[in-house]
């Protein structure tokens, strides 16, 4: 089965779905039962029912070289359902903030919010050290209209996804968050593992927050801002 090299490297306790099937939410929900399907996807499904979380990984580029073990190395959640894209693409790099993005090289992206309508959406990207200040710089709104990734811990950056896909498939209500792992950084990669680890137990937006609040107060402060800013109040 072509799986992109995903299936050997992860746990068992999982099934493939092919998103493309108009049966693949009742597999999604019926059973822990697993299924092999020939999709080009390469997803991964753990558990079932809700909240529904999708994590992807290797947006363009060689981003992949950074972040798909990460994504290849998580466990089940304790509840609800946790779909992974370790590999969305490595081929040429396309920014995500270029609308052309999702609905070509990101098609698959688009294929699992459709089918899947996760309420935790999160883009797990990565970053040279010397272009910390593009990402994390004031003046990134009036460059390149999107405001400042924040700096959490090890390098990595926390901020949000595409306004282009965020505002077409999302409710406000959704949990949808952008983090850059620093490239060749074993600290920041084990770092960006953990964050991981406590979103895939999340809830919801709200819960993830007051999580946010009490962890990283300051930046917490600022995602909230920057929301208000592009999406109205919370």
């Amino acid at each position: 089965m072509k799986s992109d090299g995903i299936k050997s490297s992860l746990p068992d306790e999982s099934i493939y779905i092919d998103l493309n099937s108009d049966s693949s939410s009742e597999k999604l929900d019926s059973s822990s039962e697993k299924l092999d399907s020939s999709s080009e996807l390469g997803i991964r499904i753990y558990g079932r029912g809700k909240p529904v979380r999708l994590f992807v990984a290797g947006l363009h580029g060689e981003e992949w070289k950074d972040t798909t073990e990460i994504l290849k190395s998580i466990m089940p959640p304790k509840n609800g359902t946790l779909a992974l894209i370790p590999l969305v693409s490595n081929g040429k790099y396309i920014s995500t903030l270029d609308p052309a993005y999702y609905p070509s090289t990101g098609k698959k992206i688009l294929e699992s919010i459709e089918k899947l309508k996760p309420e935790i959406y999160i883009e797990l990207h990565s970053y040279a050290g010397e272009n910390i200040d593009k990402l994390a710089g004031n003046d990134r709104l009036n460059r390149v209209g999107v405001p400042a990734y924040s700096v959490l811990k090890e390098g990595v950056l926390l901020g949000s996804v595409s306004p282009w896909i965020r505002k077409k498939y999302f409710p406000k209500e959704a949990l949808c968050l952008s983090f850059e792992v620093r490239k060749e950084s074993r600290e920041s990669r084990k770092f960006a593992a953990s964050m991981l680890e406590v979103l895939k137990e999340i809830q919801s937006r709200d819960e993830f927050i007051e999580y946010l609040k009490t962890e990283f107060p300051l930046q917490a402060k600022k995602a909230i801002e920057d929301y208000r800013q592009f999406y109205g109040e919370i």
